[in-house]
Parts: C-alpha cells; sequence; structure tokens
C-alpha cells in the first residue's frame, strides 16, 4: 500500500515506518522540522520511502503528500502535560485534506485511559483510569476532541486506544479488542503497536471501528 504518516518522528512512528517499509509498504512521512534527519536514517529504503516537510495543521499544505495515497496512519502525540490542541487540530486538518484528496482510509491512536470502557476490570475502572485522568488532565482531553472529529468524518476510519506505552521490542504477543476495549490490558510496547497498525490497514472488517491492543 501507499501510506502517508503523520507523527513519524515519535516513539510510534519511527517503529511504524520501519516495520511498513519491512511489509513492502511505500510510506510519505510528513513532518514539521527538517526531514533530512529521517531520511538518513531510511536511505536504504530508497525508492519506497519519503520525507517531506509541511505543518500538518495546514490541510492545504499536507493535501498533495495525501493525494494518490491508499491510506493514512496518525500517530500524533499531545506534548507535556499542559493545555494542547495537538491531537484535535490535526485530525480537524487531516480529515479535511483527506476529504478534498478523495482517500478515505485513516487510522490514527488515541489513548485508553481517557475512556472508560465496557470491557474494564473494576481496578481499571475505580482505581488505575480516575487516577491518570487527573495527571493527565490536558491530554486526555485532546485525545477526545480528536475522537469526536475522526468519528464525524465521513472516512472508513479505525481509532486505536492505546494503552501504557513501553519501550519492549517486537513480540506479535498481544491481544486485540473492538469496541468495547480489553480486559486486564495495561500496557503494549510501542513496537507491538506499530505492528497492531500495520496489520489493520487494509483489513474491512476494522472500518469504523475502536481497537483496543495490549497485552
Amino acid at each position: 500500500m501507499r501510506l502517508t504518516v503523520f507523527g513519524a518522528t515519535g516513539g510510534i512512528g519511527g517503529p511504524f515506518v520501519r516495520q511498513a517499509l519491512d511489509a513492502g509498504h511505500e510510506v510519505t512521512a510528513v513532518v514539521r522540522g527538517d526531514p533530512a534527519a529521517l531520511i538518513d536514517g531510511m536511505r536504504e529504503r530508497a525508492g519506497r520511502f519519503i520525507a517531506v516537510r509541511a505543518d500538518v495543521m495546514d490541510p492545504v499544505g499536507v493535501e498533495p503528500h495525501i493525494s494518490g495515497r491508499d491510506a493514512v496512519v496518525s500517530v500524533l502525540g499531545s506534548p507535556g502535560r499542559g493545555p494542547s490542541t495537538v491531537r484535535v487540530e490535526g485530525a480537524r486538518s487531516v480529515t479535511a485534506a483527506m476529504g478534498k484528496a478523495d482517500v478515505r482510509r485513516l487510522v490514527i491512536v488515541s489513548t485508553s485511559a481517557a475512556f472508560t470502557e465496557v470491557k474494564d476490570d473494576p481496578f481499571a475502572r475505580l482505581v488505575v483510569k480516575p487516577l491518570v485522568r487527573r495527571i493527565l488532565k490536558h491530554p486526555f482531553a485532546d485525545a477526545r476532541g480528536m475522537e469526536r472529529v475522526v468519528r464525524e468524518a465521513d472516512l472508513d476510519w479505525t481509532i486505536v486506544r492505546s494503552p501504557r506505552l513501553t519501550g519492549g521490542g517486537l513480540t506479535r504477543d498481544y491481544r486485540m479488542g473492538v469496541d468495547g476495549g480489553l480486559r486486564g490490558a495495561y500496557r503494549i510496547s510501542r513496537a507491538d503497536l506499530a505492528d497492531c497498525l500495520i496489520g489493520i490497514i487494509d483489513d474491512p472488517d476494522f472500518h469504523r471501528a475502536t481497537v483496543s491492543p495490549g497485552y
């Protein structure tokens, strides 16, 4: 597939780009800063990897890098614990650009702890999530706003709600819940989250669904 990814320089984006290329996909990484370092790290993938500079908040600026692609993946996150609209404004811009470019498939990363889900166990529902929400009030508000924007878009979207991210390696030994959370799933490595994203990109069973991966 021909993929465009936003957030390629982050903790999830790096593993995602590498694994997508390993799987045979073509990847365009849209970054706000200088793409030179990212390009240097992928020189052996010449021909299937492009890094371009564009502001994700500018739908007109990112549309050319979405046009003609099979899918868009967003792994943007809110920086720090303070007020942020990176996720919600990024989602608003990307979905608008996808509409103009007539590209329908969107996979976007959210966070599980911002939501109470049907399959949450009592410890998660009554202890873990309320505690984390007090600490990460602003980033979670950004995530909830992002999900509202995505759900209102006329796209074949999948929202992937991640639990706590770790630095572990790729195991592929994770579970997935769909539309309701995943009982007992408190963590996942960034590498395994990237694997999850790649696995569901071209699967129509996950269109307009919320996926919860974890161990």
